[in-house]
């Protein structure tokens, strides 16, 4: 049995909280409680540890003293995972496995502690480079595919400053729009939303796809969108957005269309219907492949958000309905975040 006074006690607990170690600490008051007369068990329940611990704990202090019941790990030398391996592994992040000579696209984490071994680094555990990747902000993402613009830098950023001004000079006699398409799937594309534990709603699809058109534009100075709607990609659908916009705006004496290289914005059609237009619309190019300056894009990824991904529609007529009415809301409310409900009414606070 296992005797302790008063002071003794006192003692011990003072200097485990200096340590400021809570297992050093805990396991003081597992001997402290023992030494006070209450059983294994009982000492157990009250510190919720098991009986082996407590047991343990008193069998440390009375071979070595105070000094047994330290953290043995703090004789272990340096940590194996501190600042030099988190730079390190932020380098290593910075690329790719086959940048660096493995045949795996994507790191794992037993990749990592393979590949920060290989330049030198400790050998860590799997579960340590796990802590490692959230140290240093990591986390699993999705790659985001681009195509490069194959205009060189400066010329392609002063193309954009050029537009910007346009669109920054803009007035009721010559409006700028942004216009671009945007394709509507029936079959529905997968996306995240919270569900209960042991819970994972199904999403049903058609099948065989299809697909509805919808050209758009975005007026630069109300942030208004017009919108028609086609069975198919192809010029007759750019030019009915064309006509669209010269009805929408009767007095504007020129109107500004700012859009990327499609086919169908370049073709012979389209020339003909500009043509016809008598000069009352201008075309102005981005450069390729910069979808982040046409604004009408952040509009695409909303529709998509709100309306398309994970939908239930089982007809494209009814998914291309709820479409317009999301587009609606957005008019009626100047908001990318309109309620489709009671008429677009916002919800109640």
């Amino acid at each position: 049995m296992l005797r302790l006074r008063a002071g003794q006690r006192r003692k011990l607990l003072r200097w485990a909280e200096k340590k400021g170690c809570p297992l050093t600490l805990r396991r003081c008051m597992a001997v402290a409680k023992v030494g006070q007369g209450l059983s294994y068990r009982a000492v157990a329940r009250e510190l919720l540890c098991s009986v082996s611990t407590v047991a343990d704990a008193v069998r440390r202090y009375k071979q070595t003293g105070r000094h047994g019941l330290l953290d043995r790990r703090a004789g272990n030398g340096r940590r194996k995972v501190g600042e030099p391996y988190e730079a390190q592994l932020k380098h290593v992040l910075e690329g790719t496995p086959q940048d660096m000579g493995w045949l795996r696209t994507t790191w794992t984490r037993e990749l990592l502690a393979c590949e920060l071994e290989r330049r030198g680094l400790p050998r860590v555990s799997v579960t340590s480079v796990g802590r490692a990747l959230e140290r240093v902000g990591a986390s699993l993402k999705r790659p985001q595919p681009v195509v490069l613009c194959p205009w060189p830098a400066p010329r392609r950023a002063r193309r954009v400053w050029q537009l910007k001004c346009l669109a920054a000079h803009a007035t009721a006699n010559e409006p700028v729009f942004y216009a671009d398409e945007m394709d509507v799937h029936l079959n529905p594309k997968p996306g995240r939303d919270w569900m209960l534990s042991g819970h994972r709603r199904l999403l049903v699809t058609p099948g065989n796809n299809r697909k509805g058109y919808v050209a758009g534009a975005l007026e630069s100075r109300t942030g208004r969108l017009s919108w028609v709607k086609g069975a198919n990609k192809t010029s007759d659908l750019f030019i009915e957005l064309l006509h669209a916009l010269v009805q929408e705006h009767p007095r504007a004496t020129r109107l500004h269309v700012i859009l990327d290289n499609a086919s169908m914005h370049h073709s012979q059609k389209t020339r003909r219907a500009l043509a016809a237009l008598g000069g009352r619309v201008v075309l102005h190019f981005l450069p390729p492949y910069c979808p982040s300056a046409n604004k009408i894009e952040r509009v695409w990824w909303d529709v998509h958000a709100h309306v398309t991904r994970n939908h239930r529609r089982a007809d494209l007529d009814s998914l291309l309905g709820d479409v317009d009415a999301y587009l609606e809301g957005r008019n009626l409310h100047a908001t990318s975040h309109p309620t489709l409900r009671n008429g677009y009414a916002p919800l109640a606070a």
